[in-house]
């Protein structure tokens, strides 16, 4: 008992210094931009907003000391642009580790069944055919979950091993997407078209509105409320199929449920934010190093990093340089150093 009670005791304490970390950079992030909202002004408006939606206003009247303009950058641009950072970050992390675990792949990350292309595709065709911001995220959505069953389609008629089958079908059905990707800015206009399509698959939360906040929401909820349930399975997976198979684990419904509910949050995330590569992949093997491989403990971490990691990386993103740095760029250039220390050192394993 007093073993147990010194071996969960660094991992609550871990996890609650990330806690710690995440609301810092979430209240902080509302005081950054070019628009600085001040201290006083986010604590009167979040505690004016609390007392309206509780009905309390009547009994404790607050007089607003706020301007418009600040009220409005505060519910309309910064509110769902942090909440979308840390649902993305929460959520492309969480699928990264999800993936890594049931492919038995340190190397595996969210887009290895190609929901990304599908979702570039579909955004590039909702830019070329004059969609709103609205529209591009719904048919990214679309396309996303599409090219997940065509691969997952193929992959049930390829012979051999079939997680095998499965990447390989990734491969292949993610090639054809990107090229309808490049034609589609082939034949975009030089002028609009094109540069709205180059910036999308470079990512970005310049557009978020609290419609996709909701939009995202569910889709998020849905993949990844099975996933923290099964994650105790994940862990059986890892030992192997042969392995989960004598301690009672059907491993290919645990595998198709933790791949589909993967892909879900994936196609979600990307469908919002655009193309944001490397944090499926960084953010996990950060979180084993603060927490271990244990997948009970290394999914809750992972969430919380990855929200984290995402929100800093947007906050850069939106003050480093008078114009913003896409948000696909400046995760690359932790996420290549990264990946070049995971295929260079001694020992990979999950």
């Amino acid at each position: 008992m007093e073993h147990d009670l010194k071996h969960k005791s660094p991992y609550g304490t871990k996890i609650l210094l990330a806690l710690i970390v995440l609301a810092v950079l979430f209240v902080v992030s509302f005081l950054m931009g070019r628009y600085p909202v001040q201290p006083a002004e986010l604590g009167g408006m979040l505690l004016d907003t609390i007392l309206d939606k509780l009905h309390l206003d009547s009994f404790f009247h607050m007089e607003p000391f706020w301007d418009k303009n600040t009220e409005s950058i505060f519910f309309n641009v910064r509110l769902p642009r942090i909440l979308l950072a840390c649902m993305v970050g929460c959520c492309i992390s969480t699928s990264g580790a999800a993936y890594q675990g049931v492919f038995q792949n340190p190397m595996a990350a969210p887009d290895i069944l190609g929901a990304s292309s599908g979702a570039a595709f579909g955004a590039a065709l909702a830019i070329l055919t004059g969609c709103t911001s609205w529209g591009i995220t719904v048919l990214a959505f679309v396309f996303s979950l599409l090219t997940v069953c065509l691969v997952m389609l193929v992959s049930r008629y390829a012979n051999g091993d079939k997680v095998l089958g499965l990447i390989l079908g990734g491969i292949i059905i993610s090639s054809l997407f990107s090229s309808g990707t490049s034609y589609i800015k082939l034949v975009a206009d030089p002028n609009d078209e094109l540069p709205k399509i180059t910036y999308w698959l470079m990512g970005s939360l310049t557009e978020a509105k609290m419609e996709q906040v909701l939009f995202a929401l569910i889709p998020m909820l849905i993949g990844i409320i099975p996933l923290i349930l099964l994650r105790w399975r994940i862990n059986i997976l890892t030992l192997g199929d042969e392995e989960a198979r004598s301690m009672g684990v059907d491993t290919r419904k645990v595998r198709a449920l933790v791949i589909i509910c993967s892909t879900l949050i994936t196609a979600a995330s990307v469908s919002v934010s655009g193309m944001i590569g490397w944090v499926g992949l960084v953010v996990p093997h950060f979180a084993r190093r603060l927490i271990g491989n244990n997948y009970m403990r290394l999914l809750p971490m992972t969430m919380i990093v990855g929200a984290a990691f995402l929100l800093a990386v947007d906050d850069i993103s939106r003050n480093l340089m008078a114009k913003e740095i896409p948000l696909g760029i400046l995760t690359s250039l932790v996420g290549a150093p990264f990946f070049i220390y995971l295929i260079t050192r001694k020992e990979a394993r999950l």
